[in-house]
């Protein structure tokens, strides 16, 4: 072992193309066909939504190191440039197969379910006309276009917005000769517009692009022109947010500047219509300037992501996955009381499977119960008309002392944060936003009550956020419970979040960016330990992203000395595994499935006395060092032997998991005498 370099560059995947690597993998639900068809188009424009945030935010990171010619290296050795290259070459592949599953697979498939976009060339007289009213009395008024002559330079591009690149000839009233016009599709319109059922010849379904509308009737708007060409295109822009977190006095008022300016950021891709002349390619990349590799011509819509309207609009659950409702567990039935209950034993949710209603219910209580004195609160991600916001807006207005840390910085929901900020200080909550330069994603709710002549403590921790969207859609754990120590160490997170202090020792929650990776390594150490002396040894870990490359060493170690070492990583797994002497006894899976794999949870044989843990955490380098996140112990046996048992579905799963190999690259994992679906077991566990 001491031979071994556990820091070579060829231990380690790259981040950037393992989390292509993720979007591969959703994308490849599209053309399953044992997928229902609607919900085969919703992983194509799942795919393509994760493809603009990885632009927006990890291309545009690593094209800023190469703007200031920085010499950074990634663990698996390279450089900015050479980085960008490599990226450049798998995103070309992702793209190019998003439109062939849309146009060879998903089109025909809905087609043939009375599902249809029709093409310009295809209305009929009667659809003809209808669309020409829409962009006569809906479109054009609305329409800007603009020429591009010395008194009207290119105009600034909304980030993500769909415009037109338009050829002419001729003169226009003033006689100016104008080549080239720009215009900007509206932002209030829908891009894909459903044509009215009852119209004669048409389906129930029958839709059409917003830019088919506008390529029909182009001409109308340059009139007495000749339109020689016109085109599609889309800019993604670096949407990174830069706050100088040191010198400002507000970072509430700091953010909503900075917001502003996310839809101008630098230009980092360029997608246009496939047909679109080389010349205009070049103007435009040129315009932006943007690489050849940065620019994606694509047959088809230039967004992808809008198809999710279709998804929603058709109503046909037959090509949908079959509704289900989450249980509750039994312990709570009707109560009225769920403070007393909590006092009495641990209570554990995994949504989706269970409801989130108890938590909402905990909350609710809280705001009703006279006894309860305090409710306190992290905020991530809540969504909009949030029942766990509106809870403790009703909670500060009723009088109870309500305190709240909302993270303002969560990447793309910085503008609703701000707004529920002000929703709750309006009401008289006590609103922080956390430390400087650590963003707070730890999800933790805290009441204090006074029973009798005591002050009683009840928390809710958990692994995913109080957002009411994503508890039915991710998976995800949450305890609720009075164990005095967590209660005591929920408390004392909470105060170092709001006041200033040294820093407080807990005796059960982890904690970053203080006890939590420290925790992490010293357990693995403890398995590596316990395999050198041949005891028993194994640690399962279910996450999302695997990239802190100490905590990948330490793993190594680990397996080095013959811990068997379960990883089930949704997306980003920097680790290679199947190295020989190195990571033979690791085996990476990653789960794709109806929900999105969401829960952290760590276990660690310990000599049969299993530790299990659930976190707000990754192993990334951020949530490790730069964030404030908690982990929490589950202790009561039962509650522990069941996420272990629940654990086994996903190492059991042989339907919906892909087995990462040491080359890099991921495979379906089939086989066995019966198939077995983790989130169908789940499904079949809880739901009735």
């Amino acid at each position: 072992m001491d031979d071994i370099n556990l820091n070579n560059t060829d231990y380690y995947i790259n981040r950037e193309l393992s989390l292509l690597a993720f979007n591969e993998r959703v994308l490849a639900q599209s053309s399953l066909e044992d997928v229902p068809l609607i919900e085969r188009l919703r992983y194509l424009c799942i795919s393509c939504t994760n493809l603009d945030e990885f632009f927006e935010v990890r291309v545009s990171s690593v094209k800023q190191k190469m703007a200031v010619s920085s010499v950074s290296v990634t663990p698996d050795g390279l450089v900015p440039a050479d980085n960008m290259k490599a990226i450049g070459i798998r995103a070309h592949d992702l793209v190019e197969n998003q439109y062939r599953v849309l146009n060879k697979i998903l089109i025909p498939a809905l087609e043939a379910e009375a599902i249809r976009f029709i093409r310009r060339s295809h209305f009929t007289p009667q659809q003809e006309s209808w669309v020409h009213d829409f962009f006569t009395e809906e479109l054009l008024p609305i329409l800007t276009p603009i020429g591009l002559d010395p008194a009207h330079p290119f105009p600034r591009i909304i980030n993500k917005s769909l415009t037109f690149i338009v050829s002419l000839k001729g003169k226009d009233a003033f006689g100016r000769s104008i080549s080239h016009a720009v215009v900007q599709a509206p932002r209030a319109l829908p891009r894909i517009i459903q044509l009215p059922p009852d119209m004669k010849g048409n389906g129930p379904y029958d839709f059409v692009f917003l830019s088919s509308i506008m390529h029909s009737y182009v001409s109308e708007i340059f009139p007495g022109m000749k339109v020689t060409g016109c085109y599609q295109f889309r800019i993604t822009r670096n949407s990174e947010l830069f706050v100088d977190e040191e010198e400002i006095d507000d970072l509430l008022r700091a953010l909503e500047g900075e917001l502003m300016q996310r839809n101008y950021g630098d230009a980092v891709r360029l997608e246009v219509a496939h047909d679109c002349p080389d010349d205009l390619v070049k103007f435009l990349r040129t315009e932006f300037r943007l690489n050849e590799e940065d620019v994606y011509q694509v047959n088809g819509p230039v967004n992808l992501n809008r198809l999710s309207a279709v998804c929603d609009i058709v109503d046909r659950p037959d090509l949908k996955f079959s509704p289900f409702s989450p249980s509750t567990p039994a312990v709570l039935g009707d109560a009225t009381d769920i403070f007393r209950i909590i006092r009495k034993q641990d209570i554990l949710l995994h949504h989706p499977f269970q409801s989130f209603r108890p938590v909402i219910e905990f909350l609710l209580q809280a705001v009703r119960d006279p006894d309860v004195l305090a409710i306190k609160q992290t905020l991530y991600r809540s969504g909009p008309d949030s029942a766990v916001v509106n809870a403790l807006v009703k909670a500060a207005e009723n009088g109870k002392e309500v305190t709240v840390v909302v993270e303002l910085r969560a990447r793309f929901d910085e503008a609703e944060n701000i707004a529920l900020a002000n929703k709750l200080q309006k009401a008289g909550a006590h609103v922080v936003y956390g430390i400087v330069g650590y963003k707070t994603h730890a999800k933790m709710v805290l009441v204090i009550r006074r029973e009798g002549n005591k002050m009683a403590h009840y928390a809710h921790l958990g692994t995913g956020n109080y957002h009411a969207r994503t508890t039915k859609l991710y998976t995800d754990y949450g305890l609720l419970t009075a164990n005095k120590a967590i209660c005591r160490d929920v408390q004392h997170v909470f105060m170092q979040l709001t006041g200033p202090g040294q820093k407080l020792e807990l005796k059960k929650v982890l904690q970053s960016p203080f006890t939590l990776h420290e925790t992490v390594w010293r357990l693995i150490a403890r398995e590596e330990d316990n395999a050198r002396t041949g005891k028993p040894a194994r640690i399962i870990a279910k996450m999302n992203s695997l990239v802190e490359p100490k905590t990948i060493r330490a793993l190594y170690q680990a397996s080095m000395a013959g811990v068997e070492i379960e990883l089930i990583i949704r997306g980003i797994c920097c680790l290679r595994p199947g190295i020989e002497g190195v990571s033979e006894n690791i085996r990476v899976r990653s789960i794709i499935g109806r929900f999105l794999e969401h829960t952290r949870i760590f276990y660690f044989h310990n000599e049969g006395n299993p530790e299990v843990y659930g976190a707000s955490a990754d192993w990334m380098d951020r949530n490790l060092f730069r964030r404030v996140e908690t982990a929490f112990p589950v202790e009561n046996k039962r509650l522990r032997d069941r996420i272990i048992e629940e654990l086994d579905f996903y190492l059991g799963d042989n339907t919906q998991a892909w087995l990462l190999k040491q080359d890099g690259q991921y495979e379906p994992l089939t086989g066995g005498e019966e198939s077995c679906s983790a989130q169908q077991a789940l499904l079949e566990r809880f739901v009735s």
